[in-house]
């Protein structure tokens, strides 16, 4: 099973890739598997450094605000 958690593309470069922040952490992808175009602010679902598709901002919100309550939960109980 494949979990992926919706990034922000913060940079676009000019050799078909972006830079995205999952969570906070910042990491560049490749576009080449991308028909649709990207801009900065839209959110992606990656898979194994690539994007596959652009998703809504509000979807997007709603699961990040998902995984934050699963990490915090988990957190609480190793403590």
């Amino acid at each position: 099973m494949c979990l992926s958690v919706p990034s922000k593309v913060v940079e676009i470069h000019d050799d078909m890739s972006v830079t995205v922040d999952t969570l906070g952490v910042r990491r560049r992808v490749s576009c080449h598997l991308m028909a649709e175009s990207l801009s900065v602010g839209d959110f992606v679902l990656i898979h194994i450094g690539f994007v596959m598709n652009k998703i809504d901002e509000k979807d997007a919100q709603q699961s990040l605000e998902l995984y934050q309550e699963i990490v915090t939960k988990m957190q609480l109980e190793t403590e």
